[in-house]
Protein backbone atom coordinates (compact mmCIF):
# COMPACT_ATOMS: atom_id res chain seq x y z
CA UNK A 1 0.00 0.00 0.00
CA UNK A 2 1.36 3.44 -0.96
CA UNK A 3 2.08 5.87 1.87
CA UNK A 4 1.00 9.46 1.31
CA UNK A 5 4.03 11.40 2.49
CA UNK A 6 4.24 14.72 0.61
CA UNK A 7 2.15 17.83 1.35
CA UNK A 8 0.83 20.52 -1.04
CA UNK A 9 3.68 22.80 0.07
CA UNK A 10 6.30 20.16 -0.70
CA UNK A 11 4.69 19.46 -4.09
CA UNK A 12 4.76 23.17 -5.05
CA UNK A 13 8.33 23.34 -3.73
CA UNK A 14 9.20 20.32 -5.86
CA UNK A 15 7.84 21.88 -9.06
CA UNK A 16 9.24 25.37 -8.43
CA UNK A 17 12.45 23.86 -7.06
CA UNK A 18 13.00 21.67 -10.12
CA UNK A 19 12.13 24.31 -12.70
CA UNK A 20 13.83 27.30 -11.07
CA UNK A 21 17.38 26.73 -10.06
CA UNK A 22 19.64 25.85 -12.93
CA UNK A 23 18.31 26.78 -16.37
CA UNK A 24 17.71 30.44 -15.62
CA UNK A 25 21.26 30.84 -14.32
CA UNK A 26 23.13 29.19 -17.18
CA UNK A 27 20.73 29.55 -20.12
CA UNK A 28 20.18 33.34 -20.07
CA UNK A 29 23.32 33.84 -22.16
CA UNK A 30 22.15 31.19 -24.66
CA UNK A 31 18.80 32.96 -25.00
CA UNK A 32 20.50 36.29 -25.68
CA UNK A 33 22.80 34.67 -28.26
CA UNK A 34 19.81 33.37 -30.22
CA UNK A 35 17.99 36.72 -29.98
CA UNK A 36 21.21 38.60 -30.89
CA UNK A 37 21.15 40.43 -27.59
CA UNK A 38 17.53 41.57 -27.94
CA UNK A 39 16.06 41.46 -24.41
CA UNK A 40 12.51 42.13 -25.63
CA UNK A 41 12.56 39.07 -27.89
CA UNK A 42 13.97 37.03 -25.01
CA UNK A 43 11.03 38.07 -22.82
CA UNK A 44 8.64 37.21 -25.66
CA UNK A 45 10.01 33.65 -25.93
CA UNK A 46 9.86 33.25 -22.14
CA UNK A 47 6.18 34.21 -22.22
CA UNK A 48 5.41 31.85 -25.10
CA UNK A 49 7.13 28.98 -23.28
CA UNK A 50 5.27 29.84 -20.08
CA UNK A 51 2.07 30.00 -22.11
CA UNK A 52 2.62 26.36 -22.95
CA UNK A 53 3.28 25.13 -19.41
CA UNK A 54 0.59 27.23 -17.72
CA UNK A 55 -2.16 25.92 -19.97
CA UNK A 56 -0.42 22.55 -20.01
CA UNK A 57 -0.58 22.44 -16.23
CA UNK A 58 -4.24 23.45 -16.26
CA UNK A 59 -4.91 20.58 -18.69
CA UNK A 60 -2.81 17.95 -16.90
CA UNK A 61 -4.51 18.92 -13.64
CA UNK A 62 -7.76 17.59 -15.13
CA UNK A 63 -6.12 14.17 -15.50
CA UNK A 64 -4.38 14.38 -12.11
CA UNK A 65 -7.67 15.13 -10.34
CA UNK A 66 -9.15 11.85 -11.59
CA UNK A 67 -6.54 9.40 -10.32
CA UNK A 68 -4.03 8.91 -7.52
CA UNK A 69 -2.42 5.75 -8.86
CA UNK A 70 1.36 5.39 -9.19
CA UNK A 71 3.11 6.48 -12.36
CA UNK A 72 2.10 10.06 -13.05
CA UNK A 73 2.36 10.64 -16.78
CA UNK A 74 2.75 6.88 -17.36
CA UNK A 75 -0.50 6.30 -15.50
CA UNK A 76 -2.28 9.00 -17.54
CA UNK A 77 -0.98 7.49 -20.80
CA UNK A 78 -2.28 4.06 -19.85
CA UNK A 79 -5.61 5.30 -18.51
CA UNK A 80 -6.47 7.76 -21.26
CA UNK A 81 -4.67 6.20 -24.23
CA UNK A 82 -3.43 2.60 -24.04
CA UNK A 83 -0.75 0.36 -22.55
CA UNK A 84 1.58 0.65 -25.55
CA UNK A 85 1.64 4.42 -25.28
CA UNK A 86 2.28 4.19 -21.55
CA UNK A 87 5.15 1.75 -22.07
CA UNK A 88 6.79 3.88 -24.77
CA UNK A 89 6.42 7.11 -22.80
CA UNK A 90 7.70 5.44 -19.64
CA UNK A 91 10.83 4.07 -21.33
CA UNK A 92 11.56 7.45 -22.93
CA UNK A 93 11.32 9.19 -19.57
CA UNK A 94 13.27 6.52 -17.70
CA UNK A 95 16.15 6.07 -20.11
CA UNK A 96 16.45 9.53 -21.71
CA UNK A 97 14.37 12.40 -20.39
CA UNK A 98 14.88 12.31 -16.60
CA UNK A 99 18.52 11.13 -16.52
CA UNK A 100 19.72 13.66 -19.11
CA UNK A 101 18.22 16.47 -17.04
CA UNK A 102 19.83 15.13 -13.87
CA UNK A 103 23.32 14.78 -15.35
CA UNK A 104 23.30 18.21 -17.03
CA UNK A 105 22.03 20.05 -13.94
CA UNK A 106 24.48 18.16 -11.69
CA UNK A 107 27.27 19.20 -14.08
CA UNK A 108 26.12 22.82 -13.76
CA UNK A 109 26.29 22.38 -10.00
CA UNK A 110 29.91 21.30 -10.51
CA UNK A 111 30.59 24.50 -12.48
CA UNK A 112 29.28 26.73 -9.70
CA UNK A 113 31.00 24.75 -6.94
CA UNK A 114 34.35 25.25 -8.68
CA UNK A 115 33.61 28.98 -8.84
CA UNK A 116 32.61 29.05 -5.17
CA UNK A 117 35.72 27.31 -3.87
CA UNK A 118 38.17 28.53 -6.48
CA UNK A 119 38.92 25.11 -7.94
CA UNK A 120 40.42 24.77 -11.39
CA UNK A 121 37.26 24.61 -13.47
CA UNK A 122 38.09 21.93 -16.03
CA UNK A 123 35.37 19.80 -17.58
CA UNK A 124 36.77 16.76 -15.77
CA UNK A 125 36.51 18.46 -12.36
CA UNK A 126 33.00 19.71 -13.11
CA UNK A 127 31.80 16.25 -14.15
CA UNK A 128 33.46 14.62 -11.15
CA UNK A 129 31.73 17.01 -8.75
CA UNK A 130 28.45 16.53 -10.60
CA UNK A 131 28.76 12.77 -10.19
CA UNK A 132 29.40 13.21 -6.45
CA UNK A 133 26.30 15.42 -6.24
CA UNK A 134 24.13 12.77 -7.90
CA UNK A 135 25.54 10.01 -5.68
CA UNK A 136 25.05 12.02 -2.47
CA UNK A 137 21.47 13.00 -3.26
CA UNK A 138 20.56 9.44 -4.20
CA UNK A 139 22.00 8.28 -0.88
CA UNK A 140 19.88 10.84 1.00
CA UNK A 141 16.65 10.07 -0.85
CA UNK A 142 17.09 6.31 -0.52
CA UNK A 143 17.86 6.29 3.17
CA UNK A 144 15.57 9.15 4.25
CA UNK A 145 12.71 10.33 2.05
CA UNK A 146 11.82 12.88 4.76
CA UNK A 147 15.25 14.50 4.53
CA UNK A 148 14.91 14.58 0.74
CA UNK A 149 11.59 16.43 1.17
CA UNK A 150 13.12 18.89 3.65
CA UNK A 151 15.98 19.60 1.24
CA UNK A 152 13.43 20.32 -1.49
CA UNK A 153 11.46 22.79 0.64
CA UNK A 154 14.53 24.59 1.99
CA UNK A 155 16.33 24.84 -1.36
CA UNK A 156 13.24 26.31 -3.03
CA UNK A 157 13.10 29.17 -0.53
CA UNK A 158 16.87 29.74 -0.65
CA UNK A 159 17.07 29.75 -4.44
CA UNK A 160 14.67 32.69 -4.70
CA UNK A 161 17.10 34.92 -2.76
CA UNK A 162 19.79 35.43 -5.45
CA UNK A 163 17.15 35.67 -8.16
CA UNK A 164 15.30 38.37 -6.24
CA UNK A 165 18.46 40.32 -5.36
CA UNK A 166 19.88 40.30 -8.89
CA UNK A 167 16.49 41.05 -10.45
CA UNK A 168 15.92 44.01 -8.11
CA UNK A 169 19.43 45.36 -8.65
CA UNK A 170 19.13 45.11 -12.40
CA UNK A 171 15.71 46.72 -12.57
CA UNK A 172 16.54 49.61 -10.22
CA UNK A 173 20.21 50.17 -11.13
CA UNK A 174 20.25 49.04 -14.75
CA UNK A 175 17.33 51.20 -15.97
CA UNK A 176 15.94 48.60 -18.43
CA UNK A 177 13.13 50.74 -19.94
CA UNK A 178 15.25 52.58 -22.57
CA UNK A 179 16.90 49.29 -23.61
CA UNK A 180 13.56 47.50 -23.86
CA UNK A 181 12.11 50.37 -25.88
CA UNK A 182 15.02 50.23 -28.31
CA UNK A 183 14.81 46.40 -28.51
CA UNK A 184 11.09 46.59 -29.21
CA UNK A 185 11.68 48.96 -32.12
CA UNK A 186 14.32 46.69 -33.66
CA UNK A 187 12.49 43.40 -33.02
CA UNK A 188 10.60 43.48 -36.32
CA UNK A 189 13.87 43.41 -38.30
CA UNK A 190 15.43 40.58 -36.29
CA UNK A 191 14.29 37.79 -38.62
CA UNK A 192 13.14 34.43 -37.22
CA UNK A 193 16.42 33.13 -35.82
CA UNK A 194 15.32 34.15 -32.32
CA UNK A 195 12.76 31.32 -32.34
CA UNK A 196 15.66 28.89 -31.72
CA UNK A 197 15.89 30.45 -28.23
CA UNK A 198 12.96 28.22 -27.37
CA UNK A 199 15.46 25.34 -26.89
CA UNK A 200 17.32 26.75 -23.88
CA UNK A 201 14.11 28.33 -22.58
CA UNK A 202 12.32 24.99 -22.75
CA UNK A 203 15.16 23.66 -20.58
CA UNK A 204 14.69 26.56 -18.15
CA UNK A 205 10.96 25.82 -17.84
CA UNK A 206 11.24 22.07 -17.87
CA UNK A 207 10.50 19.76 -14.97
CA UNK A 208 7.01 20.80 -13.90
CA UNK A 209 5.55 17.46 -14.97
CA UNK A 210 7.95 15.50 -12.76
CA UNK A 211 5.78 16.09 -9.69
CA UNK A 212 3.17 13.74 -11.19
CA UNK A 213 5.59 10.83 -10.65
CA UNK A 214 4.99 11.09 -6.89
CA UNK A 215 1.25 11.73 -7.26
CA UNK A 216 0.38 8.53 -5.40
CA UNK A 217 2.55 9.70 -2.48
CA UNK A 218 1.00 13.18 -2.14
CA UNK A 219 -1.50 13.78 0.63
CA UNK A 220 -5.01 14.27 -0.80
CA UNK A 221 -3.46 13.89 -4.25
CA UNK A 222 -6.63 14.50 -6.30
CA UNK A 223 -6.87 17.96 -4.77
CA UNK A 224 -3.28 18.96 -4.01
CA UNK A 225 -1.50 17.85 -7.19
CA UNK A 226 -3.81 19.84 -9.52
CA UNK A 227 -3.42 22.88 -7.25
CA UNK A 228 0.36 22.57 -7.34
CA UNK A 229 0.33 22.21 -11.13
CA UNK A 230 -1.64 25.45 -11.47
CA UNK A 231 0.08 27.63 -8.85
CA UNK A 232 3.71 26.74 -9.64
CA UNK A 233 4.02 27.85 -13.32
CA UNK A 234 2.66 31.31 -12.52
CA UNK A 235 5.27 31.78 -9.79
CA UNK A 236 8.00 30.55 -12.15
CA UNK A 237 7.09 32.91 -15.02
CA UNK A 238 7.13 35.99 -12.78
CA UNK A 239 10.51 35.09 -11.28
CA UNK A 240 12.07 34.30 -14.68
CA UNK A 241 11.08 37.51 -16.42
CA UNK A 242 12.21 39.67 -13.50
CA UNK A 243 15.58 37.90 -13.35
CA UNK A 244 16.17 37.90 -17.12
CA UNK A 245 15.39 41.61 -17.43
CA UNK A 246 17.39 42.41 -14.30
CA UNK A 247 20.59 40.54 -15.22
CA UNK A 248 20.47 41.71 -18.84
CA UNK A 249 19.94 45.36 -17.89
CA UNK A 250 22.50 45.36 -15.07
CA UNK A 251 25.31 43.53 -16.89
CA UNK A 252 24.40 44.45 -20.44
CA UNK A 253 23.34 41.84 -22.97
CA UNK A 254 26.76 41.82 -24.69
CA UNK A 255 28.55 41.15 -21.41
CA UNK A 256 26.19 38.31 -20.47
CA UNK A 257 26.73 36.67 -23.86
CA UNK A 258 30.50 37.11 -23.66
CA UNK A 259 30.88 35.80 -20.11
CA UNK A 260 28.55 32.82 -20.53
CA UNK A 261 27.81 30.80 -17.38
CA UNK A 262 30.13 32.94 -15.24
CA UNK A 263 28.00 36.09 -15.68
CA UNK A 264 26.09 35.33 -12.45
CA UNK A 265 29.29 35.37 -10.41
CA UNK A 266 30.43 38.61 -12.05
CA UNK A 267 27.07 40.26 -11.35
CA UNK A 268 27.30 39.23 -7.69
CA UNK A 269 30.85 40.63 -7.40
CA UNK A 270 29.77 43.98 -8.88
CA UNK A 271 26.81 44.20 -6.52
CA UNK A 272 28.16 42.84 -3.25
CA UNK A 273 31.93 42.54 -3.54
CA UNK A 274 33.88 39.28 -3.37
CA UNK A 275 32.49 38.22 0.03
CA UNK A 276 28.88 38.97 -0.95
CA UNK A 277 29.44 37.20 -4.26
CA UNK A 278 30.47 34.04 -2.42
CA UNK A 279 27.25 34.24 -0.44
CA UNK A 280 25.17 34.64 -3.61
CA UNK A 281 27.08 31.81 -5.26
CA UNK A 282 26.37 29.62 -2.23
CA UNK A 283 22.66 30.31 -2.71
CA UNK A 284 22.99 29.44 -6.40
CA UNK A 285 24.68 26.12 -5.59
CA UNK A 286 21.90 25.26 -3.12
CA UNK A 287 19.39 26.27 -5.76
CA UNK A 288 20.87 23.92 -8.35
CA UNK A 289 21.16 21.13 -5.77
CA UNK A 290 17.41 21.49 -5.18
CA UNK A 291 16.77 20.98 -8.87
CA UNK A 292 18.84 17.80 -9.00
CA UNK A 293 17.17 16.55 -5.81
CA UNK A 294 13.67 17.10 -7.17
CA UNK A 295 14.33 15.25 -10.43
CA UNK A 296 15.95 12.38 -8.53
CA UNK A 297 12.83 12.07 -6.35
CA UNK A 298 10.90 11.66 -9.59
CA UNK A 299 13.13 9.24 -11.51
CA UNK A 300 13.55 6.86 -8.58
CA UNK A 301 9.90 5.83 -9.00
CA UNK A 302 9.88 5.36 -12.78
CA UNK A 303 11.16 1.76 -13.14
CA UNK A 304 8.77 0.85 -10.31
CA UNK A 305 5.84 2.54 -12.09
CA UNK A 306 6.61 0.57 -15.26
CA UNK A 307 7.21 -2.68 -13.36
CA UNK A 308 3.83 -2.66 -11.59
CA UNK A 309 2.33 -2.64 -15.10
CA UNK A 310 4.68 -5.41 -16.30
CA UNK A 311 6.23 -3.00 -18.80
CA UNK A 312 9.84 -3.42 -17.68
CA UNK A 313 12.39 -6.27 -17.86
CA UNK A 314 12.50 -8.35 -14.65
CA UNK A 315 9.47 -6.47 -13.37
CA UNK A 316 9.21 -8.70 -10.31
CA UNK A 317 12.49 -7.22 -9.00
CA UNK A 318 11.38 -3.62 -9.29
CA UNK A 319 7.86 -3.79 -7.84
CA UNK A 320 9.10 -4.31 -4.29
CA UNK A 321 8.77 -1.47 -1.78
CA UNK A 322 11.47 -1.56 0.89
CA UNK A 323 9.92 -2.03 4.33
CA UNK A 324 12.90 -0.26 5.87
CA UNK A 325 13.07 2.78 3.59
CA UNK A 326 9.48 2.99 2.25
CA UNK A 327 10.67 3.40 -1.35
CA UNK A 328 11.11 1.06 -4.34
CA UNK A 329 14.79 0.42 -3.60
CA UNK A 330 15.74 -1.57 -6.72
CA UNK A 331 13.99 1.00 -8.89
CA UNK A 332 16.04 3.77 -7.29
CA UNK A 333 19.34 1.91 -7.66
CA UNK A 334 18.75 1.17 -11.35
CA UNK A 335 17.86 4.78 -12.07
CA UNK A 336 21.13 5.85 -10.41
CA UNK A 337 23.20 3.80 -12.85
CA UNK A 338 21.20 5.16 -15.79
CA UNK A 339 22.09 8.69 -14.63
CA UNK A 340 25.78 7.78 -14.36
CA UNK A 341 25.72 6.42 -17.92
CA UNK A 342 24.32 9.72 -19.17
CA UNK A 343 26.88 11.71 -17.19
CA UNK A 344 29.56 9.85 -19.14
CA UNK A 345 27.75 10.56 -22.41
CA UNK A 346 27.44 14.24 -21.46
CA UNK A 347 31.18 14.39 -20.74
CA UNK A 348 31.99 12.98 -24.17
CA UNK A 349 29.67 15.40 -26.01
CA UNK A 350 31.12 18.40 -24.16
CA UNK A 351 34.74 17.26 -24.43
CA UNK A 352 34.58 16.89 -28.20
CA UNK A 353 32.05 19.71 -28.80
CA UNK A 354 29.56 17.30 -30.36
CA UNK A 355 26.59 19.49 -29.30
CA UNK A 356 27.73 23.13 -29.74
CA UNK A 357 25.76 25.69 -27.65
CA UNK A 358 23.63 22.78 -26.43
CA UNK A 359 23.75 19.62 -24.30
CA UNK A 360 22.31 16.09 -24.12
CA UNK A 361 19.09 17.21 -22.46
CA UNK A 362 17.72 19.97 -24.70
CA UNK A 363 16.30 17.95 -27.58
CA UNK A 364 14.82 15.23 -25.34
CA UNK A 365 13.05 18.01 -23.46
CA UNK A 366 11.61 19.31 -26.73
CA UNK A 367 10.59 15.81 -27.87
CA UNK A 368 8.87 15.29 -24.52
CA UNK A 369 6.31 17.86 -25.66
CA UNK A 370 4.98 15.30 -28.15
CA UNK A 371 3.92 13.25 -25.13
CA UNK A 372 2.39 16.33 -23.57
CA UNK A 373 0.31 16.89 -26.69
CA UNK A 374 -1.09 13.36 -26.32
CA UNK A 375 -2.12 14.23 -22.75
CA UNK A 376 -3.82 17.44 -23.90
CA UNK A 377 -5.72 15.51 -26.56
CA UNK A 378 -6.81 13.10 -23.79
CA UNK A 379 -8.38 16.06 -21.97
CA UNK A 380 -10.28 17.02 -25.12
CA UNK A 381 -11.51 13.41 -25.37
CA UNK A 382 -12.79 13.64 -21.78
CA UNK A 383 -14.75 16.75 -22.76
CA UNK A 384 -16.17 15.03 -25.85
CA UNK A 385 -17.24 12.08 -23.68
CA UNK A 386 -18.97 14.42 -21.24
CA UNK A 387 -16.58 13.81 -18.31
CA UNK A 388 -15.52 17.46 -18.30
CA UNK A 389 -18.42 19.91 -18.26
CA UNK A 390 -16.59 23.18 -18.87
CA UNK A 391 -15.70 24.04 -22.48
CA UNK A 392 -12.93 26.32 -21.20
CA UNK A 393 -11.26 23.43 -19.33
CA UNK A 394 -12.12 20.79 -21.92
CA UNK A 395 -11.35 22.66 -25.15
CA UNK A 396 -9.74 26.08 -24.67
CA UNK A 397 -7.00 25.17 -22.16
CA UNK A 398 -5.76 22.02 -23.94
CA UNK A 399 -5.90 23.69 -27.38
CA UNK A 400 -3.80 26.60 -26.11
CA UNK A 401 -1.41 24.11 -24.49
CA UNK A 402 -1.11 22.23 -27.80
CA UNK A 403 -0.37 25.48 -29.63
CA UNK A 404 2.39 26.32 -27.16
CA UNK A 405 3.85 22.82 -27.39
CA UNK A 406 3.91 22.95 -31.20
CA UNK A 407 5.80 26.22 -31.02
CA UNK A 408 8.39 24.65 -28.71
CA UNK A 409 8.68 21.66 -31.05
CA UNK A 410 9.20 23.98 -34.00
CA UNK A 411 11.85 25.92 -32.11
CA UNK A 412 13.64 22.72 -31.11
CA UNK A 413 13.70 21.55 -34.71
CA UNK A 414 15.85 24.56 -35.60
CA UNK A 415 18.75 22.82 -33.86
CA UNK A 416 20.83 21.26 -36.69
CA UNK A 417 21.35 18.09 -34.61
CA UNK A 418 17.65 17.64 -33.91
CA UNK A 419 17.14 14.85 -36.45
CA UNK A 420 19.97 12.72 -35.01
CA UNK A 421 18.89 13.03 -31.41
CA UNK A 422 15.24 12.52 -32.36
CA UNK A 423 16.25 9.32 -34.13
CA UNK A 424 17.94 8.07 -30.94
CA UNK A 425 14.80 8.86 -28.92
CA UNK A 426 12.72 7.04 -31.53
CA UNK A 427 15.02 4.00 -31.25
CA UNK A 428 14.38 3.78 -27.49
CA UNK A 429 10.63 4.09 -28.04
CA UNK A 430 10.69 1.37 -30.73
CA UNK A 431 12.68 -0.88 -28.36
CA UNK A 432 9.99 -0.39 -25.70
CA UNK A 433 7.27 -1.40 -28.15
CA UNK A 434 9.20 -4.52 -29.17
CA UNK A 435 9.54 -5.42 -25.50
CA UNK A 436 5.85 -4.79 -24.84
CA UNK A 437 4.81 -6.96 -27.78
CA UNK A 438 7.16 -9.74 -26.65
CA UNK A 439 5.65 -9.94 -23.15
CA UNK A 440 2.12 -9.57 -24.48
Amino acid sequence: MNQQKYSLTTTIAMIVGIVIGSGIFFKSDNVLIFTQGNIFLGILVFIIAAFSIIFGSLSISELASRTDEAGGIINYSEKYWNKKTACAYGWFQTFIYYPTIICVVAWVCGIYITMLFGYKSTLEVQVFIGTLVITSLYFINIFSYRLGGYIQNASTVIKLIPLALIAAAGIFLGDPLPVLSSNFSSASSAGLGWIAAVGPIAFSFDGWIIATSIGHEIKNSKRNLPLALIISPIIILCVYILYFVGISAFMGADTVMKMGDSHVNEAAIRLFGSLGARMILTFVVISVLGTVNGVIIGIMRLPYSLAIRNMFPSSEKFVKISDKYSIPLNSGILSYFICIFWMLAHYITQKFNILPNSDVSEISIVINYIGFILMYVAVIKLKINGEIKSSVKGYLFPLLAIAGSLFILYGGMQNPLFIYYAAFCAAVIIASLFYYNSIK
